[in-house]
């Protein structure tokens, strides 16, 4: 198992929307493998393929407050939403920012699970948003999109101010704007 990197927003690769997957194959179960130990380590519940720039209709999800009730989702399509819920939400491509969205309360959904075989189930509150949230990053799509126009220019701006300050930090430690490759 391999740790990937995530792409960052306002990177666009995240924008690139993700394809079928055709087959199940040993390349996907160590994708799902190397995801799932990925987003243990960031900590996140959740990363879309997408997201460490592998255009792949493929996410995988951890609610569990253990930790240790992986979901793998390959295909994933929504079949049904009832209800609205607004939950605090943050992303893995956008680190250290938060914001309410609104989302359908339960899903029904349709997927292949990391064996490739078909399920069908319903899914409500924290498990339906996450699964809607990274079901988006396979559109192409981010929770900043949901965003007014003016939030998600300050948050473009403060994410953009703080990439700045960490490259400052890394000339001032170093003397160098990037760390020698050993």
């Amino acid at each position: 198992m391999a740790l990937l990197p995530i792409l960052e927003y306002p990177d666009p690769r995240l924008r690139i929307r993700a394809e079928l997957v055709v087959e199940v194959d040993e390349t996907i179960s160590t994708l799902v493998s190397d995801m799932l130990e990925t987003m243990y380590e960031a900590p996140g519940i959740g990363l879309a393929a997408t997201q460490v720039n592998i255009h792949k209709r493929l996410l995988v999800l951890d609610i569990s407050e253990k930790r240790n009730e992986p979901c793998c989702l390959i295909n994933p399509k929504i079949l049904s939403r009832e209800g609205q819920i607004g939950y605090e939400e943050g992303c893995l491509s956008v680190p250290g920012f938060s914001e309410e969205i609104q989302r359908a309360e339960r899903i029904s959904v349709e997927a292949l699970d990391e064996k490739g075989s078909p399920r069908k189930f319903e899914a409500e509150g924290l498990f339906a948003v996450c699964i809607q949230h990274e079901m988006d990053h396979l559109e192409g799509k981010l929770f900043v999109d949901y965003l007014s126009e003016l939030k998600r220019q300050r948050l473009k701006k403060k994410i953009m101010k703080q990439s700045k300050q960490s490259k400052a930090d890394a000339v001032r430690e170093t003397g160098r704007l990037t760390a020698p490759v050993i």
